[in-house]
């Protein structure tokens, strides 16, 4: 791949990703809720997710997507719903009794992942975004193979270096804070998800248009 079609590539995906999307507010929050450390399992879920979505967007499955609707507002709501679940949760859990003090309550990795995981799976789309950014950087006259490889691989990288930047500054923001202030900290938290859960459902809306 040729350097400068691949820098062109890192600037657009760059631009993309200044504006946190659910997945980013998702990383904030179980940050600042469980620390960076574990929240790493939720960056994984996301990027595994992306992952598996750029594998179908490679195989051609974009336009099965497109003509499945139905199938993909399924999906969607049921991601709405869950990420509303567990901001709610997350707020119910902030204005409970404390016990001992204790920050939020801990995530299995596990659990972390699967929240990742299911936040990027909730927008199917996302095969369609990668089906239609990824040829644009494609070269005909150089071999598919590793061009779609170098792209999947730079899309990952970012994404996982803006996760990892989310999250390393929420737990450092929430670590200097007082121990009262905790209960705020996860109220924030159930709120993120609030909104990312928003935002995943507005976009299914403007979809639906």
């Amino acid at each position: 791949m040729d350097v400068n079609v691949w820098l062109l590539f890192v600037g657009t995906v760059l631009m993309f990703m200044i504006t946190p999307g659910p997945s980013h507010l998702l990383m904030l929050s179980n940050s600042m809720t469980h620390g960076f450390r574990p929240s790493l399992a939720t960056a994984a879920g996301d990027l595994t997710a992306n992952a598996l979505q750029m594998l179908a967007a490679g195989l051609g499955l974009a336009a099965l997507l497109v003509a499945s609707q139905q199938a993909l507002a399924v999906v969607k709501w049921l991601g709405v719903a869950y990420l509303i679940w567990m901001g709610v949760r997350m707020l119910r859990q902030a204005s409970a009794p404390s016990v001992g003090g204790q920050k939020g309550g801990r995530g299995t990795a596990r659990a972390l992942w699967l929240q990742g995981f299911l936040t990027s799976a909730a927008n199917p789309k996302a095969v369609v975004f990668f089906a239609a950014l990824f040829p644009q950087f494609i070269e005909a006259d150089r071999p598919f193979v590793p061009q779609f490889l170098a792209l999947s691989a730079t899309y990952i990288v970012i994404d996982g270096l803006f996760l990892s930047g989310y999250g390393a500054s929420a737990s450092w923001l929430a670590k200097r804070l007082k121990d009262g202030a905790h209960r705020w900290v996860q109220r924030l938290g159930g709120v993120f998800l609030i909104v990312a859960a928003l935002l995943l459902g507005s976009k299914t809306l403007v979809d639906a248009r």
